[in-house]
């Protein structure tokens, strides 16, 4: 009963709001015997006895004049909001037993918060109250109007039994005429979710209290996890996700989708078997509607394609439903087809998500559930040609919200989609996402009206760099942390004789990586260019490195992997974008724009030569772009018609810096985010030469100092 209550107070517009309370005519009998019409309460008493909230003496008084005690003012105050006061949490009160005439009353008031007893442990139940006691009383029930009434008295005074009738009454007149009562049958759902936080561990601590701060102020809460958990840090390097789940599992989900990166490892020798043991380890259950693991013995047991109305901690769905307050609501997942291209799911197939997504929800509503959560990993607004959660909006009625991840989009509040596919009205359905790597807990409210359909909602990203870390989850995290550190300092098998330099630019020295190619940027780019190749089978031209994503030199000395992810530090990701020769050439004109002088968007460049001459004007520095074709061996020009394919880094790719061609780019789906690691990438690169040059090559060269 006491979710009942608690829903009551959060699902109504106020928290007095009952059935419908008109105030008593002038006219009308009086109800007691020593109530006369002539009395200030009259109207007040005769309002409350209307609608059986007050009954009087059983000598068919009220006595109106009296004082009235806090027992009694708790059961006025019990009936005017209706609470239940038989099944009740008992508050344990030394001067009150269960056969106490306002046991019930008081209790139910206590575990509502409104009203409270003494240090002794009492509740003084016999004691008269003061009209500055009430004032306390009334200001901690929500959405209580201001009373008129309430000004008119001492607050030292005491408050008569009728003064009471009237301040209540007042308060139900009130909210009837200025509120109107929401539906007996409204619910209101509180979704926590997060998305693309990608091994950072570390980070989780903060996630742990936001969310438990979240549970302790909302009720109806779902936690959800819209994938790619796996890679990104050295706790997924050496923990394969188990440190992830160890905090996961502390924090508390109630269901998860498959992101592209939870299959890294599928070509591995192991296989699937790190995600088959983070399923089972898993103190939830998992979607996935259009993910069949059945040809992969290591998952066989933990996937089932049905929609589960009773699922189980460490299995694979297609959905599950959860009861919440009485309430059904059904989620089920999606995973990008795009995950056959850009990592290595083996046996494990991915079906069509629009297709697989009706299939759920007429699930759904045939086990009578109108209240549906598409947890997906599909992009908010990504590739149009594969899968985004905006077109499952458009081509699937029915979702009520769409909890998402993969294309890390910072959706600072809920995406409304409440057109289809050819621009009718229909129901709204609410996208949200957190951005990337537990920079924020995403938060969403949402009211449903008895047929399931959304009619209030809200939502913001909680900013998780300030909030504290959980003690007992910096604890957990412990012996994980000092296993990374102790990696950290770990050297990776490669010595260099000098420097790889980073420069910056001062006021005698203009020589920046924001500005000049530099021996790190050349060795950034190939390793890019180099693992770019594998992944696609159209020829990569070339690939472009931002000089303001690298952010330090590396010594001279055994090179260790802390200085490898010093150097690029952000997590960026690996990704192929098509763009004409055209394009290209613009978007060297935005890197050259301040030459000589400095810009984050300076582009370093493998598999390629760029001339330009900085005592031009600014968009016409660029005098040649030419790549590598590998057949010949030569280098050959850019041309402007012509589409290239070339790989950078997903930041850079969406437009980062002001590239905005490259932000059409990615708009229009010629983009493909690889999802593979930087800094594992210039890890891989540096281990791969024989021979690690630290002076730049002459790949970019200004002509302008030539004259």
């Amino acid at each position: 009963m006491e979710n009942k209550r608690n829903k009551f107070l959060t699902a109504t517009a106020a928290a007095l709001a009952i059935t419908a309370v008109a105030a008593a005519p002038a006219s009308a009998a009086s109800p007691f015997s020593d109530v006369k019409e002539s009395h200030a309460d009259y109207k007040g008493i005769s309002t409350l006895y209307a609608a059986g909230i007050i009954s009087g003496f059983p000598d068919g008084t009220f006595k109106p004049d009296t004082n009235v005690t806090r027992g009694q003012a708790a059961k006025m105050i019990a009936g005017a909001l209706k609470l239940d006061t038989k099944e009740v949490v008992n508050p344990n009160f030394k001067d009150i037993d269960t056969a106490n005439t306002y046991y019930g009353p008081i209790a139910a008031l206590v575990g509502l918060k409104v009203v409270s007893g003494y240090g002794d442990n009492t509740f003084r139940p016999n004691q008269t109250i003061t009209h500055g006691d009430l004032a306390k009383i009334l200001s901690s029930i929500p959405n209580l109007p201001e009373l008129e009434g309430a000004k008119n008295h001492e607050a030292s005074k005491s408050v008569t039994r009728g003064q009471l009738a009237t301040l209540i009454a007042e308060a139900l007149t009130k909210l009837n005429t200025e509120t109107p009562e929401k539906p007996e049958d409204a619910f209101t759902l509180s979704v926590l979710h997060v998305n693309d936080t990608h091994a950072r561990a570390n980070e989780l601590p903060k996630l742990a209290t936001a969310v438990k701060e979240q549970r302790e102020t909302k009720k109806n809460v779902l936690t959800l996890h819209a994938g790619d958990a796996f890679s990104g840090t050295l706790y997924f390097n050496e923990f394969h996700g188990q440190a992830d789940l160890a905090l996961l599992n502390e924090i508390g989900f109630d269901a998860m989708v498959f992101g592209n990166h939870e299959f890294d490892l599928g070509s591995s020798p192991e296989g699937h078997q790190a995600l088959a043991d983070f399923v089972k380890g898993a103190k939830f259950p998992f979607v996935g509607a259009n993910t069949d693991f059945s040809a992969d013995d290591k998952f066989k047991g933990l996937f089932t394609d049905l929609v589960s109305s009773e699922p189980e901690n460490g299995k694979i769905y297609s959905g599950i439903v959860k009861e919440i307050d009485g309430e059904k609501v059904g989620i089920f997942g999606l995973t990008t087809e795009e995950t056959l291209d850009i990592a290595s799911p083996g046996k494990v197939k991915f079906t069509n998500y629009i297709e697989e997504a009706k299939k759920a929800v007429a699930a759904f509503e045939g086990m009578g559930v109108n209240k549906i959560i598409a947890l997906t990993h599909i992009g908010y607004n990504d590739n149009p040609n594969v899968d985004n959660d905006i077109l499952l909006a458009k081509n699937v009625p029915g979702i009520d919200i769409i909890v998402g991840g993969h294309d890390h989009t910072k959706l600072d509040e809920p995406f409304v989609v409440d057109t289809n596919t050819v621009g009718e009205a229909k129901d709204a359905t609410l996208i949200v996402q957190a951005n990337e790597y537990v920079k924020y807990l995403g938060t969403l409210d949402v009211t449903f009206d008895g047929k399931g359909v959304v009619t209030k909602y809200g939502g913001e990203l909680i900013d998780l760099g300030k909030v504290a870390e959980d003690a007992a989850l910096v604890k957990l995290l412990a012996p994980y942390k000092a296993k990374i550190d102790e990696v950290n300092n770990k050297e990776i098998g490669v010595k260099i004789t000098e420097e790889l330099a980073n420069p910056r630019a001062t006021e005698t020295n203009l020589e920046s990586v924001r500005s000049n190619e530099t021996a790190l940027g050349n060795i950034i780019t190939d390793g890019m260019l180099a693992k770019a190749q594998k992944y696609t089978d159209k020829t990569v031209v070339m690939a472009l490195q931002n000089g303001g994503g690298i952010r330090a030199a590396i010594p001279a000395g055994n090179i260790t992997v802390g200085q490898v992810i010093t150097v690029l530090p952000f997590g960026n990701t690996l990704a192929l974008m098509d763009a004409t020769g055209a394009e290209l050439k613009a978007a060297f004109e935005v890197s050259l724009k301040n030459a000589p002088k400095e810009n984050g968007g300076f582009l370093h460049i493998g598999g390629a030569k760029l001339q330009y001459d900085s005592s031009k004007e600014a968009g016409s520095r660029v005098v040649s772009i030419e790549y590598l074709d590998k057949a010949t061996g030569k280098y050959v020009a850019l041309e402007d018609g012509k589409t290239y394919t070339v790989a950078t880094n997903a930041f850079t790719a969406k437009g980062g810096d002001g590239f905005d061609m490259f932000a059409k780019a990615y708009e229009e789906g010629r983009v493909t985010d690889l999802g593979l690691s930087d800094w594992e990438n210039l890890q891989e690169q540096l281990l791969s030469l024989k021979e690690v040059k630290t002076t730049a090559e002459g790949r970019i060269v200004d002509v302008a100092k030539k004259q």
